[in-house]
C-alpha cells in the first residue's frame, strides 16, 4: 500500500488539494447566498447585471436592468426587448471557484499563486460580463439560436478560456513547471 502511495503520491496531492479546495470554497459560497432570503438577489449577481449593462451602454443601444419581482433574478433589456435573466449561475462564482480549485491543487510559491488566482479571477468575472453582454446583443438579433448560444457557444468561450488560465499557470507558474523544465 504504501508503495502505492509513493508511486502515486503527486496526483493523490493533487487531488486532495482540489477537491479541499473547492468543497471549502463552495461551502463558503453556499454560507454567503444563505444571506439572501427566497426570492432575493444576492449582490454578486446584481453587480454583474449592473456591469453588464454598463457595458452594453458604451455602444449606440438602449440597456436596461430589472428586478424581477416574480423571482431571484434581474430581467436584461436590450433596445426595449426583454432578452435575458440574468440569475446567480450566471455571475461565473461557480467558474471562478473551479479556477481557483486547480491552480491551488497545482499551487507553486505563495505570492505568485495569490497573484494568478487573483488575476484570473478579475479576468474570468470580466469575460462573464462580456459573455452576458454578447449573448444578449446576439438573443436580439437571433431569437431563434437561443439554446446554440446559452447552452454551447458560451460555455466553451467560458470554459475555454479558464482552460488556457489553467495551462497557462502550470507550464508557466506552478511548481510542476519548474520540475519539469528542469529534467
Amino acid at each position: 500500500m504504501k508503495k502505492y502511495f509513493i508511486l502515486y503520491k503527486p496526483f493523490l496531492l493533487f487531488l486532495i488539494k482540489f477537491f479541499l479546495t473547492y468543497i471549502i470554497l463552495t461551502l463558503l459560497y453556499q454560507g454567503f447566498l444563505r444571506r439572501f432570503e427566497d426570492n432575493k438577489i444576492d449582490s454578486i449577481t446584481k453587480v454583474v447585471a449592473r456591469n453588464t449593462e454598463q457595458l452594453l451602454d458604451l455602444f449606440p443601444t438602449d440597456a436596461a436592468i430589472e428586478e424581477n419581482k416574480m423571482g431571484s433574478s434581474i430581467k436584461l433589456l436590450y433596445n426595449h426587448k426583454y432578452v435575458a435573466r440574468i440569475i446567480e449561475g450566471c455571475n461565473a462564482i461557480s467558474v471562478i471557484i473551479l479556477f481557483i480549485s486547480f491552480v491551488v491543487s497545482f499551487s507553486g510559491k505563495l505570492k505568485p499563486t495569490l497573484f494568478f488566482v487573483f488575476g484570473g479571477s478579475i479576468v474570468i468575472y470580466i469575460l462573464n460580463v462580456i459573455r452576458i453582454a454578447m449573448l444578449s446583443v446576439l438573443i436580439y438579433h437571433f431569437p431563434r439560436q437561443v439554446s446554440l448560444l446559452h447552452s454551447v457557444l458560451f460555455p466553451l468561450f467560458i470554459y475555454g478560456v479558464v482552460f488556457l488560465l489553467w495551462v497557462i499557470w502550470v507550464r508557466k507558474f506552478s511548481l510542476y513547471a519548474k520540475t519539469t523544465a528542469v529534467t
